[in-house]
């Protein structure tokens, strides 16, 4: 692939800190701190960042395995979080090639309508499944979700990042 002018060159993801911070985001979910509207949701947060940067370790299929266990926890009716989160990540590998050529901003302006489905299929499941609308605070979810994208991805970017080399006729 070719890369932006200035972009760092990253290690291999380890695939035991891919699944331990999707494991993490599942329980940063599960946090007995009460579901209200505005919280952003950790775990669809994550499977984004890891479906643009590991296509081929984490797409549809873990989304929807991840998308039931939220099911199961949150007892909601079964399939919402599955649903949504499929296709939030088949949304983001869509446009992973596309989306690593921006900036970490930039970037974050460009998932936001991704939240903001995922979090608009989710109510229309919960509604039309005879619940009630969440107000208008369930619009700030996909917000924060889009502010979290920059921090998220310094942290988990981080043990993928290369020291310095100080050698400056070595070209990588």
């Amino acid at each position: 692939m070719i890369m932006r002018p200035g972009q760092q060159l990253l290690l291999p993801a380890n695939p035991l800190f891919i699944w331990g911070s999707l494991v993490l985001a599942l329980l940063a979910n599960m946090l007995p701190v009460g579901r209200t509207p505005w919280m952003p949701d950790f775990l669809a947060l994550v499977l984004v960042f890891w479906s643009v940067h590991q296509p081929l370790r984490v797409g549809i299929g873990v989304a929807f395995v991840f998308g039931l266990a939220m099911d199961v926890h949150q007892t909601a009716l079964l399939g919402q979080h599955a649903l949504a989160y499929t296709a939030l990540c088949y949304c983001a590998i869509m446009i992973h090639r596309r989306l690593l050529w921006f900036t970490v901003p930039s970037q974050a302006v460009q998932v936001l309508p991704l939240f903001a489905a995922a979090h608009a299929i989710e109510t229309a499941i919960r509604m039309v499944a005879g619940g009630s609308a969440p107000g208008l605070g369930a619009l700030l979810a996909p917000l924060i979700e889009a502010v979290l994208w920059p921090v998220i991805s310094v942290a988990l970017l981080a043990p993928q990042r290369r020291a310095p080399d100080p050698d400056e006729n070595r070209p990588l």
